[in-house]
C-alpha cells in the first residue's frame, strides 16, 4: 500500500490574537484527524515575519501557499490537505 504524501501546514500567529488561537485550535483538531505536518510560528517580535504577515494573521499556508488568512474554513481546508496529499 502506497503511504499518503504529508503536506506541510504553517500557522502564522501572533500572541493575543483572538483569531489566531482560534484558528490554531481548528487546524490542531484536524491535525488529529488528517496526515499532514504542522508547524506554529509566532511572528512577535521578528521584524520580517512581522512586515510579511501582521497584518494578515492567522495566515495558514499548506505547502508554501497562503491557502488562508483571519478565518480557518474547515471544509475548503480537509479538501486542500486532499489535494495536496495526491500532489507528486
Amino acid at each position: 500500500m502506497a503511504s499518503i504524501r504529508r503536506p506541510r501546514v504553517v500557522v502564522y500567529f501572533g500572541v493575543e490574537c483572538h483569531l489566531c488561537e482560534r484558528a490554531l485550535e481548528q487546524v490542531r483538531s484536524l491535525h488529529g484527524e488528517l496526515e499532514f505536518d504542522l508547524d506554529e510560528v509566532a511572528v512577535d517580535g521578528e521584524p520580517d515575519l512581522e512586515a510579511r504577515y501582521r497584518e494578515w494573521l492567522p495566515v495558514v499556508e499548506i505547502d508554501g501557499e497562503r491557502v488562508f488568512t483571519y478565518h480557518v474554513h474547515e471544509d475548503a481546508f480537509r479538501r486542500r490537505i486532499a489535494q495536496a496529499q495526491t500532489r507528486l
